[in-house]
């Protein structure tokens, strides 16, 4: 109830009024608005690059290994 109240009084300071009213109180409540497509795409874009981190770090621990593996070997020789 005291956010509410809160989003409430922020609406009613607000110097230019919103055309929803309905919008700027989910806004300010969190609740899921529509994103623009900008932030989808930067959405998007963050977990490509997420994905590409998995694989490079998988692909760094195969190649410290093949390295151990190597050197090993070569030890061995």
């Amino acid at each position: 109830m005291d956010r509410l109240t809160k989003v409430l009084v922020a609406l009613y300071e607000e110097p230019e009024k919103p055309s929803c009213a309905l919008d700027f109180m989910k806004h300010h409540l969190g609740a899921a608005a529509p994103e623009n497509p900008e932030v989808e795409a930067l959405h998007l874009e963050v977990a490509e690059m997420k994905e590409n981190s998995l694989s490079m770090n998988h692909l760094k621990k195969r190649s410290v290994g093949n390295k151990t593996l190597l050197y090993y070997l070569n030890k061995r020789s």
